[in-house]
């Protein structure tokens, strides 16, 4: 077993989750980089290759979190493949010997109405993002369960209100599915007294710098994906209880958590005030009726259930 925790990032090449990655490794962690992009880091010219082109990979990512002294490993996952999960999974425990912290940013986006989504569009967003998920999450359990039911998920995902799908219906589909899988798991979490496991959801207030954001029109509008990251970190000191099942944005929650009210340094371009594109407020999606189960059905006790 490492001395240090370990936390394992998918989708962790470039963006959000190569930020992710690099931090949590001066932080401390042993780090787990896993995407589907990998190349020769060795010869990359120039280096590091900047973090929001197809240069950066899980291969540079590790180069860069090694060279500055920290501890990482890169691991090559297709999260359409359940067998590739599973194995990067697998893989991450076998070197570091546990899992603490699971993050997932593997993400597919295609923005278009429904009649210009093609469905090899539409299957690819929910076999990357709800799928991917639920696959690592599977996967993942196990080894949380090896740890005593201690851990941490982190899932990129928004918060769920109804304007998030318009234009982009199919794309919002599987993001919101992964927003539901949070709320899930918790209850799942909380029912059964693990305590010290939690999942939580999180989405950027304000647009952020990324591959999917390089139109220089825009930059203006773009923060740092360290804001993003800095959330996480946060996150992760918090009591499980204060964030299993919350579904937070990283300006809300710094505020909140941490009384952040400053937010400058996070804007690429100084001076900016880059606008927020999430709403102030989100529908409570509890009822009234919230702790009334009535009888639980569980397929997996029924004697005729089959796999």
């Amino acid at each position: 077993m490492s001395p240090k925790k370990v936390a394992l990032i998918v989708g962790a090449s470039r963006g959000i989750g190569r930020q992710i990655a690099i931090d949590l490794a001066r932080n401390g962690y042993a780090v787990v980089v896993a995407a589907k992009s990998t190349s020769e880091a060795s010869k990359a010219k120039p280096f590091p290759p900047d973090p929001n082109s197809p240069q950066s990979t899980i291969s540079t990512v590790q180069r860069e979190i090694r060279e500055a002294g920290g501890e990482a490993t890169a691991i090559a996952v297709d999260t359409r493949d359940y067998e590739s999960v599973q194995h990067m999974v697998d893989e991450a425990v076998s070197i570091y010997g546990g899992l603490d912290v699971l993050i997932y940013n593997s993400g597919a986006i295609w923005w278009a109405s429904i009649e210009n989504t093609p469905m090899r569009r539409f299957k690819l967003m929910q076999r990357v993002n709800a799928e991917g998920l639920y696959g690592t999450i599977q996967a993942a359990l196990p080894h949380f369960k090896n740890n005593g039911w201690k851990g941490r998920i982190i899932v990129v995902s928004p918060p769920i209100y109804s304007r998030f799908f318009r234009g982009k219906t199919a794309y919002a589909m599987g993001k919101v599915g992964m927003s539901v899988l949070t709320k899930g798991l918790a209850m799942d979490f909380e029912r059964d007294g693990r305590a010290q496991m939690s999942i939580t959801s999180i989405w950027p207030a304000t647009a952020i710098q990324s591959g999917a954001t390089r139109d220089p029109d825009i930059t203006a509008e773009l923060r740092k994906p360290t804001i993003f990251s800095d959330a996480i970190m946060t996150m992760l000191d918090a009591p499980p209880d204060r964030v299993n099942g919350h579904l937070e944005l990283d300006e809300d929650f710094l505020r909140e958590y941490s009384h952040i009210e400053d937010f400058s340094k996070y804007a690429v371009v100084a001076g900016a005030t880059p606008r927020r594109i999430m709403p102030a407020r989100f529908p409570v999606l509890e009822v009234a009726e919230q702790d009334d189960e009535g009888r639980r059905v569980d397929s997996t006790k029924r004697a005729s259930a089959k796999l």
